[in-house]
């Protein structure tokens, strides 16, 4: 166990990844919180739920509820810096099957609900879960460095 939580709490040292971090976060932690509660104008869990199923994305409250949860809590995680590269591979796979199942369709630009902001977040990321946390975060500071 010890041994998995060092893999999956390594990260290159840098700052870099702060300003990635953070953003990244709090976009999919709204975004989450839209799907999830309803805030910021979002439809909460049984309105997204109700929208999914009438796309073929059935049970509608299973995937409103594991893309809402997704978006939201590893958001928060993305934030905070901690388990980023489980985090953003969760939030990649997210951004994968939104690009697929909704947006692709309808081209590139945002503009006509296409999939220019979708990969966008993708691949940020895809660069975190290759990257990792960096040194201001709970990873580097308190999980990859201990001795357990």
């Amino acid at each position: 166990m010890k041994a998995l939580l060092k893999t999956l709490t390594t990260t290159t040292a840098g700052l870099d990844t702060l300003p990635i971090r953070v953003g990244a976060g709090l976009t999919f932690a709204a975004h989450g919180s839209q799907k999830l509660f309803g805030w910021f104008g979002g439809y909460g869990l049984e309105g997204t739920a109700g929208w999914m199923e009438s796309i073929g994305l059935a049970p509608g409250i299973l995937m409103a509820g594991l893309a809402g949860g997704a978006e939201f809590f590893a958001g928060l995680l993305l934030i905070i810096g901690l388990l980023v590269r489980p985090a953003a591979l969760v939030l990649a796979i997210t951004m994968l099957v939104a690009i697929v199942t909704v947006h692709l369709e309808n081209g590139f630009f945002m503009a006509t609900n296409g999939y220019e902001f979708a990969l966008a977040l993708l691949v940020i990321s895809a660069t975190l879960v290759i990257r990792g946390a960096g040194s201001f975060s709970i990873d580097k500071t308190f999980l990859a460095d201990s001795k357990f």
